[in-house]
């Protein structure tokens, strides 16, 4: 019999959720017929109509990857409200903050400059291409990257040429401020607007004031 893979429903202890496992079927039901079964009958209590519409659009026209028209117009729709130009979509923010940070030529031993007060994966992608995160303390008025403690971290480490910063629970950071600092000292900043899609700095949505941005949708 050939091998299928089914989503099958754990326990009702576990909450009825549902998890995908490699196996032999052994009914007479095709496997996707299956899935489809259930998706329809399950997760109509708790996802809208297009939802599930769209979800089994997926399954029956096998665009189950990183391609496919509804991300594309994922992609044309983060570009129409942010305002850019290109958008591309990864499988995380933190993947995108990482590629981000590669782009940036970020190497074993160069020091990055974070905010202190964020998700961790602000920062995780520094360390995972071999660079040393120095944590810039936050400000009382946004919650974030404070601009009087980057200009006294570039005093104590010139040689930093790469910021990430973050804008905090949708409340942009001081934004002419910091970009001001950074380009004083020739560095590149990786702006973290994962918190702050729909958000604006005068008038203007956060993802489009620096070097290289990031949203995690």
């Amino acid at each position: 019999m050939k091998e299928k893979y089914l989503i099958q429903k754990t326990s009702k202890e576990k909450g009825g959720h549902y998890s995908s496992t490699g196996g032999h079927v052994g009914s007479n039901e095709d496997s996707k017929t299956t899935i489809l079964r259930e998706l329809k009958e399950e997760l109509g209590l708790i996802v809208n109509r297009d939802e599930i519409k769209y979800i089994i659009e997926a399954y029956e026209s096998n665009w189950m990857s990183t391609v496919g028209k509804n991300i594309n117009e994922v992609e044309r729709l983060a570009c129409e409200k942010i305002g850019c130009q290109y958008a591309v979509a990864l499988s995380a923010g933190t993947a995108a903050l990482h590629m981000a940070v590669r782009l940036a030529g970020v190497k074993p031993g160069d020091k990055v400059f974070c905010s202190d007060m964020t998700f961790d994966a602000t920062v995780n992608p520094v360390v995972y291409e071999g660079g040393v995160p120095v944590f810039i303390d936050t400000e009382y008025d946004t919650w974030n990257m404070d601009p009087i403690a980057l200009e006294k971290a570039f005093e104590i480490y010139p040689e930093v040429k790469v910021v990430v910063v973050a804008h905090l629970y949708g409340t942009p950071g001081k934004i002419d401020e910091i970009r001001a600092i950074c380009q004083r000292h020739d560095a590149i900043i990786i702006e973290d607007a994962a918190e702050s899609l729909g958000a604006s700095y005068k008038g203007v949505q956060t993802g489009t004031f620096w070097s290289l941005q990031r949203y995690f949708i």
